[in-house]
């Protein structure tokens, strides 16, 4: 009687592993798109004295009030909307077309969020609220800066 030799799995090569795993990293790493804003207002945030933070940044409408960075722009309080100016008379619209872009692409909520600087009449964030308003839009924050702890 022959004995039945056992099988030994053959070794798997694994020195290509690190390879492929830095490959596939910087693969994400350039197609992955970090969209921000381009800053095109200079705003000084109010300090608040309570404060929260927003769970999915990304549902979130961002609106800038400040004054322009081009001081050739205007000296008034500018409105800024995603990457754009918008005016007071076109504000309504502005806001119409961010939020039927966004609705197209996801299905829940959306909220927007108010980036105001400290010295930006009252005036001008009613007009912004009362547009989001007629919009649907009724989450609303305001974003602002935590308040240094006094020792």
């Amino acid at each position: 009687m022959l004995r039945a030799k056992k099988r030994t799995q053959p070794v798997i090569n694994t020195n290509a592993l690190p390879d492929i795993i830095f490959m596939l990293l910087f693969f994400f790493m350039v197609v992955t798109v970090m969209r921000k804003d381009p800053m095109l207002l200079k705003i000084k945030i109010p300090t608040a004295s309570e404060s929260s933070k927003l769970e999915n940044r990304s549902l979130v409408n961002h609106i800038y009030i400040g004054t322009p960075l081009n001081p050739q722009q205007t000296t008034k309080n500018a409105i800024q909307i995603q990457d754009a100016f918008v005016s007071e008379n076109n504000l309504q619209q502005a806001i119409k077309t961010v939020i039927a872009n966004q609705a197209a692409r996801t299905e829940t909520f959306l909220s927007t969020a108010l980036k105001v600087d400290e010295n930006v009449k009252m005036g001008v964030v009613n007009d912004v609220k009362m547009a989001l308003r007629k919009e649907g839009q009724l989450k609303l924050s305001y974003l602002a800066a935590r308040p240094l702890s006094v020792q």
